[in-house]
């Protein structure tokens, strides 16, 4: 679940919760928002948890082995002779 999914499910939970003045038989309106509010929130937690840790480890190891390592310039030749471009 995505932060977006995740904010979806609270607002339509608060939404139910507290907006609306409905009744179905056999249905609490107001709990199914409440139970919307709290997977939301564990939901956005979840996502949160993802981004901040494995999120990070897998950018890590792109930074690494990914196009950065690939597109590094060849070490300098330490026999190549130096240019001066300021004379």
């Amino acid at each position: 679940m995505t932060f977006g999914g995740a904010l979806l499910l609270i607002a339509v939970g608060a939404i139910l919760r507290y907006a609306t003045n409905f009744n179905v038989s056999g249905v609490d309106i107001d709990e199914v928002g409440l139970i919307l509010m709290i997977v939301g929130v564990i939901g956005f937690l979840i996502a949160l948890f993802y981004e901040l840790v494995i999120a990070r480890e897998r950018s890590r190891y792109y930074r690494y082995w990914g196009r950065d390592r690939a597109a590094a310039p060849p070490p300098a030749d330490p026999n190549a002779p130096t240019r001066r471009y300021y004379e």
